[in-house]
């Protein structure tokens, strides 16, 4: 099932397109919406939820229902540079590498175990938008690994 806060998410049109369940949540009022995804996720006995460009925070009453089965993909190499813009921090800072890490989701801000990172070499010319293009083709690698890596456990 994909669950998205946008319409247009490649998500949805992939699961349109493969006649996979979907649905849209504006995701405004954060408990009616983790109601409404909870109800969803139920129904169609959800075991695991992977995130993916799902820019909200999930409530902590949301995380708990679904402890250690929440994985999402982070554009640093975690702990480092949490939350967003992650690029220009990265940059602004001089750091020599950044990357991506696939983690578990926990109560804090990208704090949960590290499933799996990646490192990419900061390079001179990189501006935080060519670095993130950069990023992002790694994350669609490791994302992958990552997530038969967590099923694999089952």
């Amino acid at each position: 099932m994909v669950v998205s806060n946008k319409r247009n998410a490649r998500g949805i049109i992939f699961a349109k397109k493969n006649r996979i369940n979907s649905i849209i949540i504006n995701y405004k009022n954060i408990k009616e919406d983790d109601k409404k995804i909870l109800y969803h996720l139920k129904k169609y006995k959800i075991k695991y939820i992977f995130l993916a460009g799902f820019m909200k925070i999930l409530s902590k009453n949301f995380i708990k229902k679904f402890k250690n089965k929440i994985i999402n993909i982070h554009p640093s190499l975690l702990p480092k540079y949490k939350g967003l813009n992650t690029h220009e921090r990265v940059i602004k800072n001089k750091e020599k590498f950044s990357g991506c890490t696939v983690h578990f989701v926990n109560e804090k801000l990208d704090s949960g175990k590290i499933i799996l990172q990646k490192k990419v070499k900061i390079l001179k010319l990189d501006t935080p938008e060519i670095l993130a293009k950069r990023i992002i083709k790694i994350e669609n690698k490791i994302y992958p690994i990552a997530i038969n890596k967590v099923l694999s456990r089952i």
